[in-house]
């Protein structure tokens, strides 16, 4: 075996004294955090969004040198449309840069929150986290009979037999039930062609439960073929790359260096102008409302 040239050894005596970002012997495991309910925002409570985390994604997938993205999701579902585009980016960039995508699932990963984990090339969840949820759910109030209560005349004028469907102020027409339902059953339908698709022979199809909405343990998950192990992101990318891996997190930053809003997730991702920006503190109350009863479901 040839001697190392003098430009080698120089180069490898000096590589302990390069800050470890810069090295291409320290492997590189880029981290993005899918925290919050899909769609749904409010100041005190941010949701993914495919405007709120695309920079995020860009960013992980355009790092030099990495051998895989990780996803950290934290996600009770919401917004069909926006969970759709979320997983579209992901793969996109994946394929795009040819490295694999980890997801980790946190406390749940249900409905739209498993259809990102569906994402990953691997999905990795702790015992007790809840996932699967593979359905879709629409939820109103009717308030006919308090309105005629309190002497109220509801008067609604359109263009259209059907453009005031399912108001919820006036009495709720059977077929309009039964044409809201179709719609919904196309969403659940392409819904379960993605989990299939990226799931494939994985998943147990002995179980007649799988895509009825029903939602399990991580480690049931297991068994049924939703997830691919029990395990946690630091362990899991330490035992594939080694101990020194690297694994920063990429948020973008807004005003005042906080983190904007659906790449973390929670208070502290709220920053000074969402809560300035905010259209009303009604529409703030209603979506804090919305996710407060999507997490509830699961427990949390």
């Amino acid at each position: 075996m040839p001697d190392p040239s003098p430009f080698q050894r120089v180069r490898t005596a000096l590589e302990p004294l390069v800050p470890a970002r810069f090295r291409s012997d320290i492997p590189l495991v880029p981290v993005v955090r899918l925290a919050g309910a899909i769609g749904i925002s409010s100041p005190l409570r941010p949701g993914l969004t495919i405007s709120g985390v695309a920079r995020s994604l860009d960013r992980a997938f355009a790092m030099s040198n990495i051998k895989a993205v990780a996803l950290s999701i934290n996600s009770p579902g919401g917004a069909a449309v926006q969970s759709h585009l979320i997983f579209k980016r992901i793969r996109a960039l994946a394929e795009e840069k040819k490295v694999p995508v980890f997801a980790f699932v946190e406390d749940v990963a249900a409905s739209g929150g498993y259809m990102i984990a569906c994402a990953g090339d691997e999905i990795i969840c702790d015992n007790a986290s809840i996932v699967g949820s593979i359905g879709v759910i629409g939820a109103s109030f009717g308030f006919t009979k308090l309105i005629d209560k309190i002497g109220v005349e509801r008067r609604v004028y359109t263009a259209g037999e059907n453009k005031a469907m399912l108001d919820p102020f006036q009495p709720e027409k059977p077929e309009d039930v039964e044409r809201f339902k179709k719609i919904q059953q196309d969403i659940h339908e392409g819904f379960i062609a993605l989990v299939k698709s990226r799931r494939g022979a994985k998943l147990d199809g002995r179980e007649t439960a799988l895509f009825t909405g029903e939602f399990w343990t991580g480690r049931r998950g297991l068994e049924l073929g939703l997830v691919d192990a029990i395990g946690d992101l630091r362990t899991v990318l330490r035992e594939r790359y080694g101990e020194k891996v690297r694994t920063p997190l990429i948020a973008e930053r807004g005003l005042f260096g906080r983190s904007k809003p659906g790449v973390l997730g929670g208070v502290a991702g709220a920053g000074l102008t969402s809560l300035l920006d905010s259209p009303s503190l009604s529409e703030d109350v209603v979506a804090t409302l919305e996710a407060r009863a999507l997490w509830a479901r699961y427990g949390l």
